[in-house]
């Protein structure tokens, strides 16, 4: 086709060859983050210490800054990808394919496809069917989760509070508002399932193997305020799979080593209080400036 001087069609695209990684592989990578603490990191010094204190995945993000918000210069994602052994995700604008195509060339090995970040298309979200790299997708309901699936999600993250004031109550609410769907989608009589998946406009075939399996048919994550390790444990508790948690967590800390460290074990040892009351002790002053003041409910708009 490009000798003809045609142009190449997106959904002919020679990206991939879906073949070889079916769904089922993806699926089974993000398994493999179970468990586990994914940490938000903009340099080299807060991916080492990250990995250090026993983080399972880091996303990487550019440094906060003015204007329209865009996937990482590829750059830091090979500076940081040459510093660390774990495994590395990054973001892509919602339905932007060709950030997604660079992020997947870079080698990153899963792609957020993210809507704390600027949206490329309003309409329509990446056929993430075309990629061999796993995706990640944000969502607020059960509904939304299973659209993003259907789309080829690999690992669903329910999103709360993108500001980065460690307000944990929208993620609070929407995890419980998945959770409570899948109990209530658990208590149906089949013929019942028809109308559910109608009323959630999600596809059939999902809200059945949901309903057969007790929870999404893929790994859930929670993010947004998790910033301490009561936060963590309570999301696990609420029957998240793990936990993505935000750049905040590095930013004005004497020792963000034992934050994170203390978040990460707070995951791992959820149903421990001895643990919690370990990882927990001594933070006080390691969270002062992630407190929701007068002053930052103001600064953002609530």
């Amino acid at each position: 086709m490009a000798e003809d001087g045609v142009v190449t069609l997106y959904n002919n695209t020679a990206i991939t060859d879906t073949k070889k990684n079916p769904v089922s592989i993806k699926v089974g990578l993000t398994q493999m983050l179970r468990g586990g603490a994914i940490l938000e990191v903009s340099n080299t010094n807060q991916a080492k210490i990250a990995e250090e204190a026993g983080a399972c995945c880091l996303v990487i993000t550019e440094p906060e800054r003015h204007g329209i918000s865009r996937m990482p210069d590829p750059a830091l994602i090979k500076q940081i990808k040459r510093a660390v052994s774990i495994p590395i995700m990054s973001r892509s604008r919602v339905g932007h394919f060709v950030e997604a195509q660079i992020l997947e060339r870079v080698g990153v090995d899963y792609i957020d496809e993210n809507e704390v970040l600027a949206i490329a298309d309003e309409d329509n979200f990446i056929n993430k069917h075309n990629f061999r790299c796993p995706f990640v997708c944000g969502c607020r309901n059960l509904g939304e989760a299973l659209r993003r699936v259907r789309e080829g999600a690999a690992m669903i993250r329910t999103q709360g509070d993108l500001s980065g004031t460690g307000n944990i109550v929208e993620t609070v609410k929407n995890v419980r508002s998945v959770m409570g769907e899948i109990r209530i989608l658990n208590n149906m009589d089949e013929d019942e399932v028809f109308a559910f998946s109608k009323k959630i406009a999600a596809p059939y075939d999902l809200v059945a193997q949901t309903k057969q399996m007790g929870r999404l048919p893929v790994v859930h994550f929670a993010a947004g305020g998790i910033v301490t390790p009561a936060d963590a444990a309570l999301m696990m508790q609420l029957g998240c799979d793990g936990v993505f948690v935000g750049s905040e967590v590095f930013d004005n800390c004497s020792d963000p080593y034992k934050r994170v460290r203390g978040i990460v074990e707070a995951v791992r040892h959820y149903n421990d209080p001895h643990v919690l009351v370990e990882n927990s002790c001594g933070l006080e002053g390691e969270m002062a400036r992630l407190n929701v003041t007068e002053e930052r409910m103001e600064q953002f708009g609530e």
